[in-house]
């Protein structure tokens, strides 16, 4: 046991559970005694986090921590495969608790059902062996890293996106961490999530997998692990490739904890600004949907340009839109947008409109970024649209 105390040995329903491993001479009564005694942390009970739980607790780990704070929703079964229907509006980690111990009442499962900060994350992670990222934005990854940096711990790292994945173990035996692949994070916005991107069901699946199987020899000590390296993976293709991955001895030490959203450049509620010019955010202006309901409904006509892609479209869209086109495109094509209007932008959720809003303000555009997109309107205005 990582405390140093005397390990607890196997019962005979153990043995009988675990025979596949215990004729596996890399394992045997040994390694699965290791396995029984061992801890693992996992950030993340979605696409990543489901299957690595599932296997983990299957394989016999011992104890088991998972952290969330989100709640099972019907758009999450197409990949989150550790949950289902029934536990919709659940949350997360009350869900994954009851499947794993469906899956191995001999698992102890701790649960930590808060957001993953820099106020909690030492704390959370220090009792356990191994830390599994099963995350998805950049906060949080530079946070899981830097907290395994300063506790020493193993950081079994994957992503996915659209068709492609990603794999490594991070800071084990010597071995780089997040920051040396990574130095800085990119500019916000520049990388979509999955919500905005896309991912097709399976690839969570093969790159969590990959994650368990990383996990397994770490506590058992055995085989070759991805440190060192950064394996990639294309479905479409059907692919693997690696790179390697080599410490960078100009990098700064990591030596605290920091404000990881600031890092990031996640945008924050300004205080002063708003009060002062409400509505704004720097020159484009914000409405809820209510506000934007009730405009139109008392008459107001603005020129309603969604930046979705088209296949977001196809699935639903208003029909008072005037123009689709992509956000990534609208630099090049204001010349397709009227200067005479005021400028509706919305997207599915938001955060593509502002960044769209923000180019046609500084562009000279009366902009204005309807809060929570398609998905606050089907939502809280029309519940008979389709939400994705």
């Amino acid at each position: 046991m990582s405390d140093g105390t005397a390990p607890i040995a196997l019962t005979n329903e153990e043995i009988a559970r675990y025979s596949r491993h215990l004729i596996l001479p890399e394992v045997g009564i040994e390694g699965q005694t290791r396995l029984k005694n061992s801890s693992v942390l996992c950030i993340g009970t979605g696409g990543l986090g489901s299957p690595l739980l599932l296997y983990l607790a299957a394989a016999g780990v011992g104890r088991i921590g998972i952290v969330d704070f989100d709640v099972v929703d019907a758009s999450n079964l197409q990949r989150q495969v550790i949950h289902g229907t029934a536990n919709i509006g659940e949350r997360k980690v009350i869900s994954a608790r009851n499947r794993i111990h469906d899956v191995n009442p001999h698992v102890v499962v701790d649960i930590y059902e808060e957001a993953l900060t820099s106020e909690n994350a030492l704390r959370i992670a220090a009792g356990y062996d191994v830390v599994v990222d099963g995350t998805d934005n950049f906060p949080t990854r530079y946070l899981v890293n830097d907290v395994c940096v300063l506790l020493g711990k193993p950081n079994v790292y994957g992503s996915i996106f659209k068709f492609e994945g990603q794999a490594s173990v991070f800071n084990y035996q010597g071995g780089p961490n997040y920051r040396d692949l990574y130095a800085e994070p990119p500019p916000p916005g520049l990388v979509p999530s999955c919500a905005e991107g896309g991912v097709l069901g399976v690839l969570p699946g093969i790159i969590g997998t990959i994650q368990a199987t990383e996990t397994l020899k770490i506590l058992l000590g055995v085989g070759t692990t991805l440190s060192g390296r950064l394996l990639l993976f294309d479905a479409l293709a059907m692919t693997f490739r690696e790179l390697k991955l080599r410490s960078d001895p100009d990098r700064k030490p990591i030596e605290r904890l920091i404000d990881y959203d600031q890092f990031c450049g996640v945008p924050r509620p300004r205080s002063g600004a708003r009060e002062e010019h409400p509505g704004m955010d720097g020159n484009f202006r914000r409405m809820t949907v209510s506000e934007v309901a009730e405009r139109r409904a008392a008459g107001w006509s603005p020129f309603v340009l969604d930046v979705r892609g088209a296949p977001e479209a196809a699935i639903v869209r208003f029909d008072w839109s005037d123009a689709l086109i992509p956000h990534t495109e609208v630099p090049a094509r204001l010349a397709e947008i009227p200067r005479d209007r005021e400028i509706l932008v919305h997207c599915k959720l938001g955060g593509r409109s502002a960044q769209a809003a923000a180019v046609l303000a500084a562009a000279g555009y009366d902009a204005v970024n309807m809060e929570g997109g398609i998905t606050a309107w089907a939502q809280q205005i029309d519940p008979s649209m389709p939400r994705y």
